[in-house]
């Protein structure tokens, strides 16, 4: 088998994540080869719905070390999965059809000691169920690693949110100063390894102004000595009010910009950004990303999904890293 194949397990699907796929592989911008995990049924409905005409060529996850690959075809290992068409409904169907691609994708990972892996998005209310807050903590689990770190990765500003998919109730009880510590060490020790400079980190408060009028003020309490604790060793900087660090005169001053909970973060990413950012999990013995989008069922069917975020998570593989722009 050729050196570092990309890995991909295509996910929900009932999703936009095959179109996204069919029109990135038709670029032949990508030197790795790519090994798809999923249904050949699937993948020929829906090529014949959207108009594509890739070749398919099938694999054995058991040979993989045999084959010569490129990106003239589709590498596939097929997974059964029997669609009526080629999109459906979201549900529970599918469940049996996801939990099988990622086991297979591990399997093959740890067999292979392939160290790149793009997995497409899922349905967390059918397929986690309440098991899991997200794919993050799923594949964690899979590999025994407790301590990971989400982060959308932008090379002009990238955002990790110390909590992930949790209701905004719960946040509050989720953060501990040993979370925002280790969270921040995997983020630093990311960018040393593999960029060569300590990034220069934000860390938000979590209430307004990081003030409370209430007795028990976490800015106070649990933000300010974990900052305090890291200053010894990383660039960091905060507590900072989540309503100005995006502004930017505040944003050009730091690489990564840490939040107490997901759309504190996310949001005024994607409003600066677009589709213009992967999600890369921290913590874990190979290097797994996913574009930044869901399975989007508005959006089936019609052809008009910007592949930009799956282009990005194959070109930051294909190209080994991507150099972080300073600005």
């Amino acid at each position: 088998m050729n050196s570092n194949p990309i890995l991909l397990v295509s996910g929900e699907p009932n999703s936009i994540f095959l179109e996204l796929f069919f029109k990135v592989i038709n670029q032949n911008i990508v030197k790795n080869p790519i090994i798809l995990i999923s249904s050949k049924k699937l993948i020929v409905l829906q090529m014949k719905k959207l108009g594509f005409e890739n070749k398919i060529r099938l694999l054995s996850a058991t040979k993989l070390k045999s084959y010569k690959l490129d990106n003239k075809t589709i590498n596939l290992i097929d997974v059964e999965y029997n669609p009526k068409k080629a999109f459906e409904k979201i549900s529970k169907k599918s469940n049996t059809f996801i939990k099988k691609s990622f086991e297979l994708a591990f399997k093959i990972i740890k067999e292979n000691n392939i160290n790149k892996f793009i997995n497409g998005p899922i349905s967390k209310k059918y397929f986690l169920k309440k098991e899991f807050l997200g794919i993050t903590e799923y594949i964690s689990e899979k590999f025994f690693t407790k301590n990971t770190c989400m982060l959308i990765f932008n090379k002009r500003l990238s955002v990790c949110p110390i909590t992930t998919h949790l209701p905004l109730k719960l946040v509050s009880k989720k953060i501990s100063k040993e979370n925002i510590i280790k969270k921040v060490s995997l983020i630093n020790n990311f960018y040393e390894k593999r960029f060569k400079f300590k990034p220069r980190i934000a860390i938000l408060g979590l209430n307004p102004h990081c003030e409370s009028i209430h007795d028990y003020n976490e800015d106070e309490k649990i933000i300010k000595p974990s900052i305090k604790n890291l200053k010894k060793k990383y660039n960091v900087s905060g507590p900072f009010p989540a309503d100005t660090i995006f502004l930017k005169n505040n944003r050009k001053n730091f690489d990564v910009v840490v939040g107490m909970y997901h759309d504190q973060v996310l949001t005024p990413l994607k409003t600066l950004y677009e589709y213009d950012a992967i999600n890369i999990t921290l913590g874990l013995p190979f290097i797994r990303i996913s574009p930044d989008h869901g399975p989007n069922e508005t959006m089936l069917g019609k052809n008009l999904s910007n592949p930009l975020s799956l282009l990005k998570a194959i070109k930051f593989l294909d190209k080994n890293w991507l150099e972080p722009k300073r600005v």
